[in-house]
């Protein structure tokens, strides 16, 4: 692992022999890089900045003026925005507390493995929760081609920006590469692929974003199939953390493969759009991918539904499918044919080249109930 992707730990511990154990069991890893090691709580304040750890260690049975538990306490206070873990004994238990400043507990005695498992998932949990907070991943995923799935992300992206949010679209249909032939982008535009393998730096990013005439920025996924295999899950995780610190909103035109690398991007999505139509097929493999959603633990909360083509039921009794999805859809959008393929078929975004059409209207609003503050901000652009 090279040294920019280490994770940096300072250890607050007054007892010789424990940070001497904690230097033995890290001296031959790569993971972690440990800083130092304050015997004094109350350096913790003033060496925290200094040093810039990516997560501290506080031992709870700190001794001295400033007590361990109270060196958790101003850290948090301080709005260092360091992630903490608490050291203690069995008998003295203490509980994770993200409120209180402490997102993990190791108790003694502890293995390498314990220690280093417990260091990496608080850092990458760190790192999740500070991505959330400054911006929102929607993963707009079907059950089944043909839906419109690559059609409303693009429009849901560009109505993003129309209410002010600083938007990009990732094209997760990796193979296939969706929203490169919605957009009729030439073959020779860069793509993921051209970033580069190691740190994905903002100025990379600046060089392969393709920079759409809607006004929205877009991931492009490669332009030949086979192509597809040399994007690594670990590729994708990289851009799309840096990507969540760019821009208010992240849109993932997804695919429909469960494979290893589209789970990852579910898991990071903080929305699952998903969208149905009535359609038998469609409506069967909607009850199957909530089973599958259920066993993999996603909270009912992260996925919505989106009725596409919404006004033709085809048949199939509107209940039907509400019973299918177990609850009421949130969104629903009309089906007008002539406003969006003529859109699709130049390659534009029919709610601007048609804003006034009444699909239009319906993607603002799905838009506007996504988009944190897209509401209010909807409302006082009218």
């Amino acid at each position: 692992m090279a040294s920019s992707d280490q994770i940096r730990l300072l250890l607050i511990e007054d007892v010789p022999q424990v940070a001497q154990y904690v230097r033995g069991l890290l001296v031959s890893q790569s993971q972690i890089k440990l800083l130092d090691v304050l015997t004094d709580g109350g350096q913790a304040l003033a060496q925290v900045p200094e040093v810039r750890p990516d997560v501290v260690i506080v031992d709870a049975l700190l001794q001295g003026r400033i007590k361990g538990l109270q060196v958790v306490k101003q850290l948090h206070e301080s709005g260092a925005g360091v992630p903490v873990i608490v050291l203690t004994v069995p008998q003295q238990p203490v509980n994770v507390d993200p409120d209180g400043g402490i997102l993990g507990v190791l108790s003694m005695p502890f293995s390498g493995y314990d220690l280093i498992s417990r260091v990496t998932q608080v850092h990458k949990d760190h790192a999740a929760l500070s991505e959330r907070a400054a911006s929102t991943t929607i993963a707009v995923f079907a059950p089944k081609g043909g839906v419109g799935k690559t059609t409303i992300a693009f429009n849901l992206a560009v109505a993003a920006a129309r209410i002010g949010a600083r938007t990009v679209v990732i094209d997760g249909s990796i193979q296939f590469a969706d929203m490169r032939a919605l957009l009729r982008v030439p073959a020779d535009s860069p793509s993921i692929l051209d970033l580069p393998t190691d740190r994905v730096a903002e100025s990379d990013l600046a060089d392969v974003i393709w920079r759409d005439p809607s006004g929205i920025d877009i991931l492009l996924a490669p332009p030949r199939i086979e192509m597809a295999e040399m994007v690594t899950l670990r590729d994708v995780e990289k851009v799309l953390s840096l990507l969540r610190k760019l821009y208010d909103i992240v849109v993932i035109d997804m695919s429909m493969a469960l494979d290893e690398l589209n789970l990852a991007l579910l898991d990071r999505a903080d929305t699952i759009l998903e969208i149905v139509t009535y359609d038998s097929t469609t409506i069967h493999n909607t009850i199957a991918l909530a089973d599958t959603f259920r066993v993999i633990g996603y909270p009912p909360t992260k996925v919505q539904y989106l009725v596409n083509r919404a006004d033709s039921s085809a048949g199939i009794d509107p209940a039907d499918l509400f019973r299918a999805l177990g609850r009421a859809p949130e969104h629903q959008v009309r089906s007008d044919g002539a406003v969006v393929v003529a859109a699709n078929n130049q390659g534009v975004p029919f709610v601007l080249s048609d804003p006034g059409a009444g699909v239009s209207q319906d993607i603002e609003r799905v838009a506007a109930s996504l988009v944190p503050g897209g509401r209010l901000a909807a409302v006082g652009a009218r």
